[in-house]
């Protein structure tokens, strides 16, 4: 029979979307084979990389701040994740986040059903800075 495992995170890895994240429950760390779990942590104005999830669906929910979200195929949609919201992403649709305000921290549980979570992330590099514009206009209002 297999044993149930808690963690405490104190250190941030670098996530291959380059945001602080907390590493949670994975693979890795838990043992786990169908589900990974971390918080991740924008500092003031933290973006992360334009990427999408190869064939796994992502939850997230906001725990602290306002983070915006761009998604869809050339990043034309807009969310706003802030305390209390859940977010679904299905898999294979290209995102970026960021921290709305560049004063104050911002913190989402992400959820992923895939326990190599960090392997299956694809980086966008042809969106990357297509919505930089539209960012600073949103954290300015």
């Amino acid at each position: 029979m297999r044993k149930v495992v808690t963690l405490h995170s104190d250190n941030t890895d670098a996530a291959v979307q380059g945001v602080p994240q907390y590493v949670g429950i994975t693979g890795n760390s838990a043992g786990s084979t169908g589900i990974a779990m971390n918080l991740t942590a924008f500092g003031p104005g933290g973006k992360a990389k334009v990427h999408y999830h190869r064939d796994f669906e992502t939850a997230i929910y906001g725990i602290s701040g306002r983070i915006g979200l761009y998604h869809g195929a050339q990043l034309e949609e807009y969310c706003l994740i802030e305390s209390g919201t859940f977010c679904f992403i299905p898999p294979g649709v290209p995102h970026i986040a960021f921290n709305l305000s560049d004063s104050e921290p911002a913190t989402a549980i992400s959820s992923r059903n895939d326990a190599a979570e960090q392997e299956n992330v694809a980086l966008v590099p042809d969106l990357e800075g297509l919505r930089d514009k539209d960012i600073e206009e949103i954290k300015r209002r």
